[in-house]
């Protein structure tokens, strides 16, 4: 059945030897006819490649000629580093084979299902993910690969969707790669739209957006930060973004549909953080920890900024802001005792600071679904993500959602049935969960 010829492992990038069978292997015959199959049947762990409870071989060849003729591009992300075509035909019918096995499982819409499957395939199969970083194929190509094979498989196949679970439950966490030296910020400029930012390895600004479809991958956008980014938009196709720069001053840059601007100073000297909020076209709220603790403000009225403005408070984090309504303001910290305070502009002036409680260790996040809807978020003492939500009349107890973060979280939400959170994970990478 075999001949003498010996080849190239499509699960690793070692010739002859493979550390997976620890021994030599030699090639099928018939390997190039699904024959792969019945070669992986004898040598390989079949649950490794969920071939004991494999799809119709046929639906899978239909998928895998479909992504050739539609997306040929997924095949070249890996063939430009080297890996043969037949080694990336493996690994798509891996995935292909898998997602079919496995799609009833999941519920939820087209972007949640894809997230969810793509988590378990990677942990399942970090044999494939591991190779290919052998093979130095960049992480964020890896895995918007696979995304996208996964995401095509779904909605090409002839597989039942299940329909979208109502109500309020929260996604598991997702890995979104990078390496972060703070904790990101979240904004959305339209439905299904999404842009994270954060510092990288070099200080620079790094940013990644959902498109509706895929995540991008990290863009580096330059400067030199000092903490964490905040950001914000006022309007469609908007983006403004700020931090602290090398002088403990605020600095400013900003998308304005068709390109980034350069950094702007705008002064201050900050000891956090900045936050930001819009409650309307062209206009933008700024607030900062001070060298005394206070908060301060600075806003954008369309024309010019504002002055520094000091609404007081004894802050222990940055602070976090949002706005629901046309001229209004929420602002959020911890304070004394690591507890969250809160603070809020109605129109006509700011109140005095509210205790709600808690044991914070990180600095909150804050985001709204719809008018007079808040949801707050921080990390508690074992490092997990937690929330507490307004329901316009009442607050409710924290909610405990797992994870491990190591960094402050971010929130934002993009309509009124969705909220996506974001932190910094132990691997230093960019970890998501979301709620629709």
């Amino acid at each position: 059945m075999y001949n003498n010829q010996f080849f190239q492992c499509p699960y690793c990038i070692h010739q002859n030897i493979c550390p997976f069978f620890n021994s030599q292997i030699r090639r099928s015959d018939n390997y190039y006819n699904d024959g792969y199959l019945d070669y992986y049947d004898e040598y390989y762990d079949p649950d490794d490649l969920d071939l004991d409870s494999r799809a119709p071989q046929q639906e899978v060849n239909r998928i895998l000629r479909l992504i050739n003729e539609q997306e040929p591009r997924l095949f070249r992300n890996f063939t430009k580093y080297g890996i043969s075509r037949n080694q990336v035909d493996i690994y798509f019918r891996t995935a292909i084979n898998y997602t079919l096995n496995n799609a009833s499982k999941y519920t939820g819409n087209i972007n949640r299902r894809t997230n969810a499957i793509f988590n378990d395939f990677r942990r399942l199969h970090d044999s494939i993910f591991n190779s290919l970083r052998r093979a130095e194929v960049p992480n964020t190509i890896v895995d918007s690969t696979f995304r996208a094979v996964i995401e095509f498989t779904l909605r090409n196949s002839s597989i039942p969707v299940p329909p979208p679970v109502p109500g309020a439950r929260w996604s598991k966490w997702e890995d979104l790669g990078g390496v972060l030296t703070s904790g990101p910020s979240s904004s959305s400029w339209a439905p299904n739209r999404l842009d994270v930012f954060s510092a990288g390895n070099n200080s620079n600004l790094y940013h990644k957006w959902w498109n509706g479809s895929r995540w991008s991958n990290w863009e580096n956008l330059g400067g030199i930060l000092t903490s964490a980014p905040a950001a914000v938009s006022w309007g469609p196709n908007r983006i403004d973004v700020f931090a602290r720069g090398t002088n403990n001053s605020m600095w400013h840059k900003y998308w304005n549909g068709s390109q980034w601007s350069n950094w702007e100073d705008l002064g201050g000297v900050l000891s956090s953080a900045p936050a930001a909020a819009s409650w309307g076209s062209n206009r933008i709220d700024t607030f900062v920890r001070g060298t005394d603790n206070a908060l301060y403000h600075k806003y954008w009225n369309g024309s010019r900024w504002s002055d520094w403005e000091n609404l007081g408070g004894n802050l222990t984090s940055s602070p976090a802001a949002v706005s629901w309504g046309s001229n209004r303001i929420d602002v959020f910290t911890r304070g004394q005792g690591n507890r969250l305070y809160h603070k809020w502009w109605d129109g006509n002036r700011w109140s005095n600071w509210e205790d709600l409680g808690g044991n914070l260790t990180s600095a909150p996040a804050v985001s709204s679904r719809s008018s007079n809807r808040l949801e707050v978020f921080a990390r508690n003492q074992n490092n997990q993500l937690i929330t507490k939500s307004w329901n316009g009349s009442r607050w409710s107890n924290w909610q405990n959602l797992n994870g491990i973060l190591t960094s402050d979280p971010a929130a934002v939400s993009w309509g009124p049935n969705r909220t996506d959170v974001f932190a910094r994970g132990t691997n230093n990478a960019l970890w998501h969960i979301w709620r629709d």
